[in-house]
């Protein structure tokens, strides 16, 4: 059975990524591997990157520097410096090449999975561009797809359910949203075709846009949504 290399997950904050992933980590392999061709896998998120940066701005704080990247929200922080981004991105190609890449073997019974969001003025097609080839040649795309309204009502309702629990809570601040996710480029990228092939660096990448509203926790309609979406991917990576 065929199974996925690079997977990598879009999509706005709040909008089903996380979700997609626990799925996938609770369902046992056999079933992952024939129904959705997701073999044994790894996970990279830039947002663990992002959240270090948030802390080494409050270590600088503490010790009476300025901020470098980042102002304090309540329970989260606000992104100042847009081109934290693009280092993020450079991130993934360090990361990957040193961690996978370089192992063969990893490969032979595995998928990684490469989760990010990226919107406002440099979105999707900017971080494409920053991506390496090496990385990309691997690659294939699911987007899960909901409105902003969506997504910012899903962040919300996750923080505040959250704060029942821990006071370390966290959540992406209304200014960020505003200012980074409430428009991206995925449409346009992908001339608003349900799925298809993107080109970088002359590399033509298999891409589905899988629509995730409204909001499930019903593990049938998951699983159609999913299995829909990552058979019709594998259909176009193999094709």
């Amino acid at each position: 059975m065929s199974t996925f290399e690079h997977l990598i997950v879009l999509g706005r904050p709040a909008g089903g990524k996380s979700e997609f992933i626990d799925f996938m980590t609770h369902t046992p392999d056999d079933i992952r591997i024939n129904k959705y061709h997701i073999a044994p896998f790894d996970v990279t998120d830039d947002f663990v990157w992002l959240w270090e940066k948030f802390e080494e701005d409050d270590i600088w704080e503490k010790i009476g520097h300025n901020r470098l990247y980042s102002k304090k929200s309540e329970h989260a922080y606000v992104i100042e410096e847009a081109s934290l981004f693009d280092f993020m991105i450079q991130k993934f190609n360090k990361e990957v090449k040193a961690k996978y890449l370089s192992n063969k073997e990893f490969y032979k019974n595995n998928t990684l999975l490469i989760e990010f969001s990226r919107g406002g003025q440099k979105a999707y097609n900017h971080a494409f561009n920053l991506l390496s080839k090496e990385l990309l040649e691997k690659s294939s795309i699911i987007y899960i797809s909901v409105s902003f309204e969506e997504s910012w009502t899903r962040n919300v309702t996750r923080y505040q359910e959250k704060l029942k629990h821990s006071i370390l809570a966290h959540m992406v601040p209304r200014e960020d949203m505003d200012r980074y996710y409430a428009i991206d480029d995925w449409k346009e990228i992908t001339d608003n075709k349900p799925d298809g092939f993107l080109e970088y660096h002359n590399i033509k990448i298999p891409f589905v846009t899988m629509n995730n509203e409204p909001e499930s926790t019903d593990m049938a309609v998951l699983d159609e949504r999913y299995g829909t979406a990552l058979r019709r991917l594998m259909e176009l990576k193999v094709c």
